[in-house]
């Protein structure tokens, strides 16, 4: 099982994937978690220049970072993971190039897939999850955090409202993918999201 929660910052993903995991731990499963940029000693390197503030990145820049840092996430954690038959939750994954890149920078969608197909291969998740955050919703919990905000926090408003629309596009296109509202309770989100995990695997 292969699972990806995907969503602007400040969305939860983290706070879903820690209650996630737990919940399946105490089902006796297996669970292997991860997130994107990152995953392997090089997607960590790459993830520090990645959304280190500083010097603007070009776009496909951006997008050639990330996917350089995807294949190996997937060649070096993904797929074994799921060979030895373990639950693999990831925060984020393919959508996040679509929504960030594409709908949030503009580049073309036709271009950024091939390149994440290059990516990942054959690769898809069985189930991702999009927790649907409002900007406003967001910047409040970046700043409770109290941390300096990276490259992409400091975006502005404008910017993580296309990529919010982005995944709520790219979610109404997929039978794979639940939306779920990010500003509900912990307890619920897990809860949606287990039974999300539970239907795909049911009909598998």
């Amino acid at each position: 099982m292969f699972a990806v929660i995907e969503g602007i910052e400040g969305s939860g993903k983290s706070t879903l994937q820690t209650g996630l995991a737990e919940a399946l731990r105490a089902r006796g499963r297996r669970v292997t978690t991860t997130r994107e940029p990152g995953g392997s000693p090089l997607g960590d390197a790459i993830r520090a220049i990645f959304l280190a503030p500083g010097p603007a990145i070009d776009a496909v820049a951006e997008a050639m970072l990330v996917n350089a840092a995807r294949a190996q996430h997937v060649a070096a954690l993904i797929r074994p993971a799921l060979q030895r038959g373990e639950v693999v939750l990831c925060d984020r994954f393919v959508d996040s190039t679509l929504a960030y890149q594409g709908y949030g920078r503009g580049l073309d969608l036709a271009m950024l897939r091939a390149l994440c197909d290059i990516a990942v291969g054959p690769l898809v998740a069985d189930v991702t999850i999009v927790l649907d955050c409002e900007p406003t919703l967001s910047r409040r919990r970046l700043a409770e955090r109290g941390a300096a905000q990276d490259r992409l926090e400091s975006e502005s408003a404008d910017f993580h409202e296309r990529v919010r629309g982005g995944f709520l596009t790219i979610a109404r296109e997929s039978s794979r993918h639940i939306v779920l509202d990010a500003g509900d309770a912990r307890e619920a989100l897990v809860a949606a999201a287990l039974s999300a995990i539970d239907g795909v695997e049911t009909r598998v």
